[in-house]
């Protein structure tokens, strides 16, 4: 097994470029002196002090670069039913439950946990917070919704349709849809065990929604948008079946508005990669949401906010909740280069967080009255 202390020498070196994919060098009688200065500050420093290690610094270098020619092209194209198919996937081999717990969204990180270091943070803990944050933001809470009809939009395995039934008390009704029948599944029997029957899971297309008109209290949507091949019809729907009066939140990753200073080729393979890694048809800028929300005319001032500061920890602190407990993985050998593939997936959306090319794009608002 590799030594916490190995780890973060490999990632060093696996996250030493700019992530945008390996250039072969063209000259091929390079010395060792020019191998290693090709090699990151660190790692760099520790072989001028134990030049025994030149030849093996060397090799995991060219193996490195081997390796991010693996991981450089996209393996989870978009495409009708990838969706389902890789949720499906996730739920049942236990390992996204295992360490993200029964949230699947990003955790909340205020300025004083920043700066006295994110990964002194319960990773699961950031995740409630995150919810509580978003409830601020709705102006959801038990004294003015313990009635509500909510509806979780592309709820995961449940664990926010379950926390806000809790929060809200016995008397709200809680629906989460999905469209990952393992998802349902599990959510269900995490209901049970929790003694949560105000929330219910059910497979269904955000896209088409079988609602009648004007049926919730409150529409929620935590991270769906990002897989939604259609994001007018997945507002439109969402505005559609909120009750005059009620209250939409929604948090969903962004690209940023292009429209002034337009992408740059960079930019676009970053984006075509994270489009393509994990099954996102494209991303929209938090400015387009809010026009799309805006042109449904039934929705009073819409607020938005940027949480990129408060949730970015989450992406590399995802990485190292694996580095410090592999159980999660270890006994499933078939899995490695899946978690492999994530785990570079998750820094390159780090990567593109802390460079401004993503977005958190937060968004409220309420239906006006008819």
């Amino acid at each position: 097994m590799i030594s916490r202390t190995a780890v973060p020498f490999l990632i060093s070196l696996l996250f030493s470029s700019d992530c945008t994919g390996f250039v072969p060098v063209k000259n091929h009688h390079r010395t060792y002196s020019s191998e290693v200065s090709a090699v990151p500050g660190p790692v760099k420093s520790l072989v001028k002090n134990n030049p025994v290690l030149v030849p093996a610094v060397v090799a995991a270098s060219v193996a490195t670069a081997g390796i991010k020619l693996v991981l450089d092209r996209p393996s989870r194209k978009y495409q009708d039913g990838s969706v389902a198919k890789e949720y499906d996937a996730w739920t049942q081999d236990g390992i996204l439950e295992y360490y993200w717990g029964e949230h699947i969204h990003l955790g909340y990180y205020n300025e004083d946990e920043m700066k006295a270091g994110y990964k002194k943070k319960n990773f699961i803990q950031a995740k409630y917070d995150f919810v509580d944050e978003m409830m601020k933001l709705g102006g959801i809470s038990a004294e003015a919704d313990k009635t509500a009809k909510v509806l979780d939009v592309g709820c995961g395995v449940g664990g926010t349709s379950r926390y806000l039934a809790k929060q809200l008390g016995p008397e709200a009704d809680v629906t989460g849809i999905t469209l990952s029948p393992n998802q349902v599944k599990r959510a269900t029997e995490l209901a049970v065990e929790q003694g949560v029957p105000n929330a219910k899971f059910t497979v269904m297309n955000a896209l088409e929604m079988d609602f009648p008109d004007n049926t919730f209290d409150v529409v929620w949507a935590c991270e769906s948008g990002e897989h939604m091949p259609n994001k007018k019809a997945y507002i439109d729907e969402m505005m559609r079946v909120l009750k005059p009066g009620g209250k939409f939140v929604m948090a969903t990753w962004c690209q940023r508005d292009d429209r002034e200073v337009p992408f740059s080729s960079k930019d676009e393979r970053d984006l075509k990669f994270l489009y393509e890694e994990w099954t996102h048809p494209y991303f929209i800028s938090i400015e387009a949401y809010e026009e799309l929300i805006n042109d449904t005319g039934l929705m009073n001032k819409v607020t938005t906010a940027d949480w990129n500061e408060q949730t970015i920890a989450s992406w590399r602190h995802s990485v190292w909740v694996g580095v410090y407990d592999p159980r999660g993985f270890i006994f499933k050998p078939h899995k490695y280069l899946k978690c492999v593939r994530d785990a570079y997936c998750l820094e390159r959306m780090h990567r593109a967080f802390d460079r401004g090319l993503m977005e958190y794009g937060m968004f409220a608002a309420t239906k006006k009255s008819s």
